[in-house]
């Protein structure tokens, strides 16, 4: 067998790791645009901050390919998918022929008519890095989780930071007005100014410019050749439309078991398994991941914040001991979640969201207040325990 992944991230990687559980031999062909080792890009902005290095960056130690006997064509990109000869065309002017071919192409940074660096990947840290000096005064365009996470990297770096965006509240994507309000106070008593609900119209008066307003998924290469609504559209077994080829990770749509709904899902636990998944099916075996959320864990100074699901339904409210906790639930199903300060025991609450456990099998209430496998029968506490 001859797999092709056109991706050297995190997806990769699980789809590598996935067709080796099953496939030990087959011939495995990673394309990566990046001339880098994989690397864990949610760990850039420590790059640049200094609490990381490059060895520390790596997602997998440096036998990876040659312990799974994987050909890393790096530095080369894939421009065409002839799925009639089941071939890649490359930027080289080499094409490579697969059997089974994932793309895990991932996402790209939204693009505004504003000269300015990009915050995405190792080389645009590096970049970044290399232009700081304690005078300069920089801009942020965007207050999402890229766009906060550059600002904790630079902070202590450089002269002043504002970030700005049209939203009306910091993290507008994952946090309601009363968390994002906590994140941005977060973020000022730290000296980083904010100007929301207002698009930037100058960039004049700042030194280093940062564009952080959003992603957009790399589907260009499966246009016409698969089905692709917002991202390439796959499977609970990461198939897309188009037999012998599945893709994972940022540049996919799947269901959201929380909503029901098909959404982009760009996280990294989703990209992983979504990625080991599909390694494991273009290898002959069987698996499904079926059990999708929005889902993200992140700390800012100190501060950590975890959320999943989505927020419809009736809200249980408890701020109290420095946490901000929010769970939303309806039809006796817990939906989603905003934790902000102490997330210890989050894991539960996320369990119930991807099982969909009935909130009637459970004393509900009790776990309100103090998440614990108590809450649950005798029955469920054996099976999460790994009991029978």
């Amino acid at each position: 067998m001859k797999y092709v992944i056109i991706g050297n991230s995190t997806a990769g990687i699980g789809c590598v790791e996935g067709i080796r559980q099953i496939d030990k031999s087959g011939n495995i062909a990673i394309i990566s645009d990046e001339p880098h080792h994989t690397y864990s890009r949610p760990l850039i902005s420590y790059l640049v901050k200094g609490k990381v290095d490059a060895e520390q960056m790596k997602y997998r130690a440096d036998s990876f390919y040659k312990d799974n006997d994987v050909t890393l064509l790096s530095g080369v990109r894939a421009v065409k998918i002839n799925a009639g000869e089941k071939a890649v065309e490359l930027s080289d002017g080499n094409s490579i022929a697969y059997d089974k071919l994932l793309v895990a192409t991932g996402s790209r940074a939204f693009e505004l008519p504003i000269a300015g660096n990009s915050f995405m990947t190792l080389d645009d840290a590096r970049k970044l890095q290399s232009q700081l000096a304690p005078e300069k005064k920089v801009l942020i365009i965007g207050a999402g989780l890229i766009g906060l996470k550059c600002a904790e990297g630079i902070l202590g770096r450089v002269a002043s930071i504002t970030v700005a965006d049209l939203a009306p509240r910091v993290l507008a994507s994952i946090l309601d007005d009363g968390g994002a309000a906590l994140v941005q106070k977060h973020f000022e008593e730290r000296g980083v100014k904010f100007i929301l609900s207002k698009s930037v119209s100058s960039t004049d008066g700042f030194d280093i410019v940062v564009i952080a307003a959003g992603v957009r998924p790399n589907t260009e290469l499966l246009s016409g050749i698969a089905q692709i609504g917002k991202g390439i559209a796959i499977n609970e077994k990461c198939e897309t439309s188009n037999p012998d080829i599945y893709a994972a990770g940022d540049c996919t749509e799947s269901i959201d078991v929380s909503s029901g709904q098909q959404k982009i899902m760009a996280l990294l636990p989703n990209a992983y398994m979504q990625g080991e998944c599909a390694g494991v099916n273009m290898a002959g075996g069987n698996k499904i991941f079926d059990k999708a959320i929005p889902m993200n864990a992140i700390g800012f100074m100190g501060l950590h914040i975890i959320t999943a699901g989505n927020y419809t339904g009736e809200v249980y409210e408890s701020n109290k001991n420095g946490t901000y906790k929010k769970l939303f639930y309806s039809d006796n199903k817990l939906n989603g979640y905003i934790f902000i300060g102490d997330i210890e025991k989050a894991g539960i609450y996320t369990s119930l969201i991807r099982d969909r456990t009935p909130l009637d099998s459970i004393d509900w209430a009790l776990i309100c207040e103090k998440p614990g496998l108590m809450a649950f029968t005798k029955e469920d506490r054996m099976l999460k325990l790994g009991g029978r």
